[in-house]
């Protein structure tokens, strides 16, 4: 029943109760109308449309737009409808206009279906008509019918308006309708809208959210005079493809070009400054919104508590926190979840406790503070609290609790949680099947991990195939793991993290033409050489004895990275080029390059091997005096083998009396065995005392007599 049946229904029934009594006499249109704007200038727009539906006399159409305005105003949908229902009956050609008003208000008050039945019913259309019907779609998230409304309104020959583009580059933006936002672009030139700073402002939006940014930033330089809506427009498209340094440049020509920003704005340039911990610009940009006292907006004040916290001043950001008014759910979560990240465990616990209010995002962010820190235990404690105080679980609380399950090497756990993705459908999700793989991997349950692999192959990505390769390489199934690469190829290109698992699993078993061969691939695809994959390469070379090509990689490297050396030393060392480890290190020093406790122990070694006592010395002495390296347990084992070794057995007494420790019962059977071999009883048997004194069962003796 339509609009206009409807009264006609009521009307009857009104009739037939009122009998045979006499029928009050018609008001006029003029007092009808006095009343119902009296009504309404008292915001009775209920009592308003019922005067208005019970009138038997049509009015002036000014009233019925006014109405129209009000129901969408209020989102009064009832009134809405017998507002129309009045107007059509009364009115059997009603304006357009009026029409077109009632088709705005229907899609401001979310009623699609009404808006549409209206539209195909109206005898005649203009272009206000497509337009109301377009911007119904385009409010009410159903961008695709709006995109279909406009294909629809450009054949039946119906020029848009600027309002209408605008409604259908919105559609577009939320689709990412690239090729009809080009279209778009086409028919505003071609219609002579160039210079309407909103349509440029969509134009830019929608170019920003489809990834064009060039584009994007093209459009935004064309607009003559750019509004505060144009410069958030920009800053907020380059910081959703992480552009964040172009969205604090932006925001930075913005206040240049004295444009006053909208809140928004400040918060976006926030965001992107602890995006890249930008601390010295998040501080300026503070100072700006100080300045034009946006300071105490509640969106300002969140984003500048979170930028503080991700960039490490705690004490700022609790300032900011204890500011009037800053106290909100996302301030509490983003100041605990700062103290949870920098490692300060316990004030984040303390700020959980005193939330007057928790989200899942403020749990699931304690949560991970504990599996940061590695407080496994801990961890699995507020786990539990977590399932008995809520049930709100989400995909990354899923993926916390099997990383706490990995480091633990808790499988019954993991399985546990497998289950429960069954039941509650998460198993679409790949980040959690990625977190599952995972868990099966590191708890050694290779063949677990292998069928749920199988399983997810509709959404396993490259990360699903390095979890599955960095598990058979973990547990020395190098062959399996070289296999799965070649197969891996088939679905997917592998990274770089995927070709380092691979290069070291080649050096794990020697397997020289598997590592030759991914060498080979990485080169003929351009994939970077980066440092990492330097090291692994070099590793791998080393350790298939193939020396000459790990130097030949080593001197076109980036010398910079002092892991990348020690990968070198240590290769020359297995390779017994003892000279090569030296030439290495002086050339170490001569590129200034700072040298760490594992090159120092490569020289000891070379030093051991050459027998080059007093060289070994000097390195072990410089450690302290030059490079402000503490000497490690290996260090001092070195020295006693390259004393022991020389047959220094004197430098080596008087080495082991200046160690700032005890001997280790390891270093005590090696002193022993180089004094028998060297025939030195005073500190043979200072060692066997000592020897005999950690283990008296059983007790060391020499085998040769004392001749002095």
């Amino acid at each position: 029943m339509n609009a206009a049946s409807f009264l006609n229904h009521v009307l009857q029934n009104a009739t037939a109760t009122t009998g045979h009594r006499k029928p009050p006499q018609p008001t006029k249109p003029k007092s009808l109308t006095a009343t119902i704007l009296n009504h309404l200038r008292f915001g009775c727009v209920t009592k308003a449309v019922s005067i208005l539906f019970s009138s038997p006399v049509p009015l002036d159409f000014s009233l019925y737009a006014r109405l129209f305005q009000i129901c969408a105003s209020n989102k009064a949908i009832v009134e809405a409808r017998k507002v129309e229902s009045h107007l059509i009956t009364f009115n059997p050609s009603p304006p357009t206009f009026l029409l077109n008003r009632a088709i705005e208000t229907y899609g401001k008050c979310g009623c699609l279906a009404d808006a549409r039945e209206l539209f195909d019913e109206m005898p005649r259309r203009d272009g206000g008509s497509w337009n109301a019907m377009i911007t119904a779609y385009s409010q009410n998230a159903c961008p695709e019918k709006a995109l279909d409304l406009f294909r629809d309104m450009n054949k039946s020959g119906v020029f848009a308006s600027e309002v209408t583009f605008s409604s259908v580059l919105g559609s577009c933006a939320s689709v990412l309708a690239l090729w009809v936002a080009k279209q778009v672009h086409g028919l505003i030139l071609k219609y002579g809208f160039c210079g309407n700073v909103i349509l440029e402002s969509s134009l830019v939006d929608v170019y920003g959210k489809c990834g064009m940014m060039t584009e994007s930033r093209r459009m935004f330089d064309e607009i003559e005079n750019p509004n505060n809506v144009s410069w958030n427009v920009i800053v907020r498209r380059y910081l959703d493809m992480k552009q964040e340094k172009q969205a604090v440049l932006m925001f930075s020509e913005m206040v240049r070009m004295k444009v006053r920003p909208l809140n928004h704005t400040v918060s976006n340039a926030l965001v992107a400054c602890s995006s890249v911990h930008g601390l010295k610009e998040g501080i300026q940009i503070h100072g700006y919104a100080i300045k034009i006292n946006l300071e105490v907006d509640e969106i300002v004040l969140s984003s500048l508590v979170d930028m503080y916290t991700k960039c490490g001043d705690m004490e700022s950001a609790l300032v900011m926190f204890e500011l009037p008014s800053s106290k909100n759910l996302i301030t509490w979560t983003s100041l605990m979840s700062g103290y949870a990240m920098s490692g300060k465990i316990r004030e984040a616990r303390e700020l959980f406790n005193e939330m007057p209010e928790r989200s899942l995002v403020s749990w699931n962010a304690m949560l991970t503070g504990y599996a940061r820190a590695s407080k496994w235990d801990e961890a699995l404690d507020f786990v539990s609290l977590m399932l008995k105080e809520t049930k709100a679980v989400d995909h990354v609380t899923l993926g916390l609790v099997l990383k706490v399950s990995s480091a633990t090497r808790d499988i019954e756990l993991g399985k546990q949680v497998h289950g429960y993705v069954y039941r509650h459908g998460f198993y679409c999700n790949v980040l959690v099947g990625n977190a599952l793989l995972d868990m099966y991997g590191k708890c050694g349950n290779l063949r677990c991990a292998r069928v749920w692999f199988y399983q997810i192959s509709h959404l396993r990505d490259e990360v699903s195939w390095n979890s599955l390769l960095t598990s058979h390489a973990r547990h020395g199934l190098s062959e399996e793991t070289i296999t799965m690469f070649w197969n891996m190829l088939g679905e997917t290109m592998p990274s770089n993290f995927t070709f380092a698992t691979l290069l070291a699993s080649c050096a794990n078993t020697f397997t020289l033409e598997p590592g030759k061969q991914i060498h080979g691939f990485m080169i003929r695809n351009d994939y970077e050489m980066d440092i990492v994959i330097t090291g692994a390469l070099v590793d791998m070379y080393s350790k298939c004895r193939c020396i000459d090509y790990a130097l030949g990689i080593f001197r076109v490297a980036d010398w910079s990275d002092v892991i990348l050396w020690n990968s070198m030393i240590l290769g020359c060392f297995h390779n017994r080029k003892y000279e090569k480890v030296l030439e290495l290190f002086e050339l170490m020093e001569k590129e200034d390059i700072k040298p760490d406790h594992v090159t120092i122990q490569g020289i000891l070694l070379a030093c051991i091997s050459q027998g080059c006592v007093e060289l070994g010395r000097q390195y072990f002495d410089s450690m302290t005096d030059k490079y402000c390296i503490i000497p490690r347990l290996e260090h001092y084992q070195s020295m006693i083998e390259l004393y022991g070794r020389s047959g220094c057995m004197d430098q080596l007494e008087d080495f082991i009396k200046k160690m700032p420790f005890e001997p280790t019962e390891a270093m005590l059977i090696r002193i022993f065995d180089f004094c028998q071999e060297q025939k030195h009883f005073k500190l043979g048997e200072w060692a066997s005392d000592q020897l005999d004194r950690l283990n008296p069962s059983t007790p060391a003796q020499f085998d040769f007599v004392d001749n002095t």
